[in-house]
């Protein structure tokens, strides 16, 4: 009996398969969602010191009020929260530092052009570490009005009953 050859998988063969694969996540920006019109997606590494690193792989990050903002033709992140990591000495990080976010430069080019031309904001929606790098995922937004919000809250409930009448229906 002759043996069949298989094909033994590499393990980024198993990385490759799975899009979401050696990801966890730190933090999410939920409040992104409700105040800005998420327009366009990109994904950025971030400038870090030990302690930050650290307290991030506790959980301990908060996005809720952050934003992306150009200093001297760089991007930073400002106004996030990274607590102060338990264990750590004297030499702990200021946890509301700016923090450099490396992009390539037509990427940061675009997101300038952007900014200015058409009055948008780049808002963090996720902070994640992906193959044991902290990411950041950014958002090109504009921001919505008050009526805006209380419309798409009117949509998502309308679109809720009509699932649930759906369902009902069905049974």
């Amino acid at each position: 009996m002759a043996r069949k050859k298989t094909k033994k998988s590499k393990p980024s063969d198993t990385a490759a398969a799975g899009a979401d694969e050696g990801v966890k996540l730190v933090a999410e920006n939920r409040k992104a969602r409700h105040n800005y019109e998420l327009l366009d997606k990109l994904e950025a590494g971030l400038v870090l010191v030990g302690t930050e690193v650290k307290s991030a792989r506790e959980g301990r990050v908060n996005l809720k009020d952050s934003y992306a903002s150009v200093r001297g033709g760089e991007l930073f992140l400002l106004q996030t929260h990274i607590s102060p990591y338990s264990h750590g000495t004297h030499e702990n990080h200021d946890p509301l530092r700016p923090r450099k976010l490396l992009l390539n430069k037509h990427e940061i080019r675009r997101l300038v052009g952007k900014i200015t031309e058409r009055g948008l904001t780049v808002v963090p929606t996720r902070m994640y570490f992906k193959r044991g790098r902290l990411k950041v995922e950014l958002a090109l937004a504009r921001g919505k009005r008050q009526h805006d919000r209380r419309q798409a809250a009117r949509e998502r409930d309308m679109d809720r009953e009509v699932k649930a009448a759906l369902k009902e229906r069905s049974r």
